[in-house]
């Protein structure tokens, strides 16, 4: 079944998975310097403090490689609507 937790992620997985827990399997997300220095990490927090087994599974290179070809791409992207209507021919709605 599923369970509703409140309060934050570490603290509550933790917590949920000291109920006779075989396995508690986590990802450690792709996060930035910044962010990993800004906010703490749920991943480490259950490694640290869960009284079962931990299983941290880190992001797959092809997910980090997509990601960096996403912003590259999302940078080239042309603010202006009317630059892709005239470019590719296509009428504005409501025309």
């Amino acid at each position: 079944g599923a369970l509703v937790a409140r309060g934050a992620p570490g603290p509550a997985l933790v917590r949920l998975a000291g109920r006779d827990t075989d396995l508690l399997v986590i990802g450690t997300g792709g996060r930035g310097r910044l962010r990993r220095a800004l906010w703490p990490s749920v991943s480490r927090h259950c490694l640290a403090h869960a009284t079962c087994p931990v299983l941290a599974i880190p992001p797959s290179p092809l997910h980090a490689a997509l990601t960096h070809a996403h912003r590259r791409n999302a940078l080239r992207l042309r603010l202006d609507s009317g630059d892709v209507e005239r470019e590719f021919g296509i009428a504005p709605p409501g025309a």
